[in-house]
């Protein structure tokens, strides 16, 4: 009786444990997110309107186009091609604490970019059309160790509205935003570089 009351227990104590904790969320960053989702499967066409960078842009006179390509509870994968680089991807997390942007860089082989997953973390409720996303440490540092230190003090900005949603980039001295027209869905396009097709 002794060794069945303490498989039971032990059998009871596995199960609690093998239990993952909860993803929480508050509504306004899963409303922002939802309204991302909403849209999964679907190309827009998008076109720079603000860049305020000297000298000539590398988005200038190319075809821009975001995919909500993969969409699970927790992450939302959203290429950005510009032209024929399809070198990036934009991935929206459920974090616990709130919403993380990141930006997974690749060759065209599939290999990673040296610069690869910067991005930030929500650190305020934002709202169900906006969320900013302030340099994380991991990407200040890796900006410092790349030369650009500038960077650091970077905050990315995403907007959704029925009509248009927009990426933006900002920091003292520098916009740059770029905005898709989400009432023309386009054909997606192929798989951007280290995806599965």
């Amino acid at each position: 009786m002794k060794l069945l009351t303490a498989a039971t227990l032990l059998l009871a104590s596995t199960a609690a444990i093998a239990r993952p904790a909860p993803l929480v969320s508050i509504p306004t960053h899963d409303a922002f997110f939802n309204n991302i989702a909403a849209h999964c499967g679907k190309a827009f066409e998008g076109k720079v309107s603000v860049d305020n960078a000297k000298g000539p842009s590398s988005f200038e006179n190319k075809k821009l186009i975001m995919h909500v390509r993969k969409c699970t509870d927790s992450e939302l994968q959203v290429p950005f091609h510009v032209g024929d680089d399809a070198s990036r991807t934009w991935i929206i997390t459920k974090t616990g604490s709130g919403l993380s942007l990141k930006h997974d860089h690749r060759h065209e082989d599939g290999s990673d970019d040296a610069s690869t997953m910067y991005g930030g973390h929500t650190l305020d409720a934002g709202f169900a059309q906006m969320q900013s996303f302030p340099a994380d440490q991991y990407s200040k540092e890796l900006f410092v160790a790349q030369g650009i230190a500038q960077s650091a003090g970077n905050t990315w900005q995403m907007y959704i509205y029925p009509e248009v949603f927009t990426y933006r980039l900002i920091r003292q001295g520098r916009e740059f935003k770029v905005d898709f027209d989400l009432t023309k869905p386009i054909t997606p396009p192929a798989a951007p570089w280290g995806y599965e097709k």
